[in-house]
């Protein structure tokens, strides 16, 4: 999923629900069961992205559901995709500081920069719209 669906198409709400129009397809084809066995997710979570409700998922939560149908681990998933974002972001030539200054949000750019790195939780939401927001600097 998130090496599939093209950033630069998207603003971060549009680029949010092209995420979670790929993760109700995934919960939709393994079935909610079998995503919550394998992601230790609860129901009511995976029912309502199967359902195309906006949940709060992080960005690793979101890997897990990914790798219930793709060779890697949510490990490698979660890295991946935080890789992509910085090296988004040093094609942009855009550092943290810009970064945290062009979202809304209220993240400071050293929190900013711990959630890229994976050190603290990121909503999938706020990785839509910091990967749009980098992307449309480039």
């Amino acid at each position: 999923m998130f090496d599939t669906i093209d950033p630069g198409e998207h603003d971060g709400p549009s680029l949010r629900q092209a995420f979670e129009r790929s993760l109700q397809t995934t919960i939709e084809t393994a079935g909610v069961e079998t995503v919550r066995d394998r992601t230790g997710l609860d129901r009511e979570t995976l029912a309502a992205i199967a359902d195309g409700e906006s949940t709060d998922l992080t960005v690793d939560d979101a890997a897990a559901i990914i790798a219930v149908e793709d060779d890697r681990d949510a490990d490698a998933i979660a890295a991946d995709a935080r890789d992509r974002l910085l090296l988004a972001m040093s094609s942009a030539v855009m550092d943290v500081d810009a970064l945290a200054r062009r979202i809304d949000g209220d993240v400071t750019a050293k929190e900013l920069q711990q959630k890229i790195e994976g050190r603290h939780p990121m909503g999938l939401g706020e990785y839509a719209d910091v990967l749009a927001a980098v992307t449309e600097g480039q």
